[in-house]
């Protein structure tokens, strides 16, 4: 049996945001069993929770960003990629700015502070869907899919016109271990021919080599260079696990993305949401197999 866990003492960090360049402080609090993690703008005249949950994405351009109400908070997968990495199922994260600080355009330092200060086990089991039909989405020549799985697995494919990329390929059994080992290090990329555009787009105002791989037609720029040859790929697993976090429940399954992003990552999530792709455990056994998108409230804090 696996219970739920949170943080053990609240963990601050502070930052720019990679799209809006504005500077947030984070503060990650420790959550009751079945509070799920909830995000809250604290530098509005009214405090808003925004529940990490699929139905809260508001715009998935870049990044993921989560909206209620008019309020939004940008930029969440990395976060809540570390959460969930490290097995993480209720926290409180307080935000006094539009977007969750970028840091290292990775999810390390977020790791770095959480193993630090500790993770407590709850009285709760854990809420998990297990897959039993396959649910698939596709756009052009990308797809993604949730497919049957004995474990929590996760596979990636990318492919990019440059020479450091090119096709790459990954594929992981979705445990802490190798979260912390494999995945949490690898940073954010994009390339400096699309730089201008971007920025013209209100998009990476606060894009730079401290927080991102930048690449020119043949070369990293980072003095640094890579932390791991496929980086590329492993940050596109990164973000995947981020967005998969926002299902509300864990996922026994395989989760493959081929060529894909947030934006299908979204779809696919509201797919499985509204189609009985399996069975729900951790809730009473009378109604463990039902559409998710029906037990979605009970993951929901009363103050959503």
């Amino acid at each position: 049996m696996d219970f739920q866990k949170t943080i053990r003492k609240a963990i601050q960090f502070k930052g720019i945001g990679l799209h809006t360049g504005k500077s947030s402080e984070v503060t990650l609090k420790p959550a009751l069993a079945d509070t799920g993690i909830v995000f809250i703008r604290t530098d509005i005249s009214k405090k808003i929770s925004i529940p990490a949950l699929n139905h809260f994405v508001v715009d998935t351009t870049l990044s993921t960003t989560l909206g209620k109400n008019g309020v939004t908070i940008a930029t969440v997968e990395h976060l809540m990629s570390a959460l969930w990495g490290l097995g993480i199922d209720n926290a409180e994260i307080e935000v006094n700015g539009p977007e969750i600080p970028i840091l290292d355009g990775s999810s390390f330092e977020f790791v770095r502070k959480i193993q630090k200060t500790g993770v407590i086990e709850l009285d709760r089991l854990k809420k998990m869907l297990v897959i039993t039909e396959p649910v698939s989405i596709s756009d052009g020549d990308r797809s993604c899919s949730l497919l049957r799985s004995r474990s929590s697995k996760i596979s990636c494919m990318i492919e990019f016109n440059h020479p450091l990329i090119q096709k790459q390929k990954f594929l992981m059994k979705l445990t802490p271990k190798n979260f912390i080992e494999y995945i949490a290090e690898a940073r954010t990329f994009g390339f400096l021919k699309d730089v201008e555009r971007l920025r013209a787009q209100g998009l990476i105002a606060g894009g730079s080599l401290e927080n991102a791989v930048v690449l020119d037609e043949k070369r990293v720029l980072n003095k640094e260079g890579l932390r791991y040859k496929d980086e590329f790929v492993r940050h596109k697993v990164l973000d995947a696990i981020g967005d998969l976090a926002l299902m509300g429940v864990w996922v026994t399954g395989h989760w493959v993305s081929h060529k894909a992003g947030h934006d299908l990552h979204y779809k696919l999530i509201q797919k499985v949401l509204t189609q009985k792709a399996g069975y729900l455990v951790g809730i009473p056994e009378e109604t463990a197999y039902q559409r998710l998108s029906e037990f979605h409230s009970l993951f929901q804090p009363a103050s959503a």
